[in-house]
């Protein structure tokens, strides 16, 4: 006597929600954004309250430019990055920068509230050294 051992199929949908895969993507993601976020915060420690400029579109500058920021405080003291320098250590590096093959631009972020006599400053050494390329940091609106 033969049997059959088949069971029979009753199909229902699969009520279950795999979420491994949405978890995998959601710690990639914060990986990333803990990298990412101390690199853009890298240049914006000296507390500057930047000018307000208005809304435009901008041309990209080229991949290979070399920026290099020179920040005013609200008290006058100057940064190269993120230290802090004299006047006279200001020049040389300015010195430094004219002596290479390529310039880079040299990127001016004062203080809104600064007296204008230092930006002057800052801009005389710029033209002393012969460096062209500059450009002023604002806030977007």
């Amino acid at each position: 006597m033969a049997r059959t051992f088949k069971r029979p199929r009753t199909s229902h949908p699969i009520s279950e929600m795999n979420v491994t895969n949405l978890i995998d993507l959601g710690f990639t993601l914060l990986i990333i954004f803990m990298i990412a976020t101390p690199l853009i915060q890298q240049e914006q420690t000296i507390p500057v309250n930047l000018p307000v400029e208005s809304t435009k579109a901008q041309a990209k500058p080229p991949s290979d430019t070399e920026f290099q920021s020179i920040s005013i405080d609200r008290f006058g003291n100057y940064y190269i990055g993120n230290r802090r320098i004299s006047l006279t250590e200001l020049s040389s590096s300015l010195a430094a920068f004219a002596s290479k093959p390529k310039q880079p631009v040299i990127r001016i972020r004062a203080d809104l509230t600064l007296q204008w006599q230092q930006v002057v400053q800052l801009m005389d050494e710029i033209k002393k050294h012969n460096l062209t390329r500059i450009t002023f940091d604002t806030q977007a609106p």
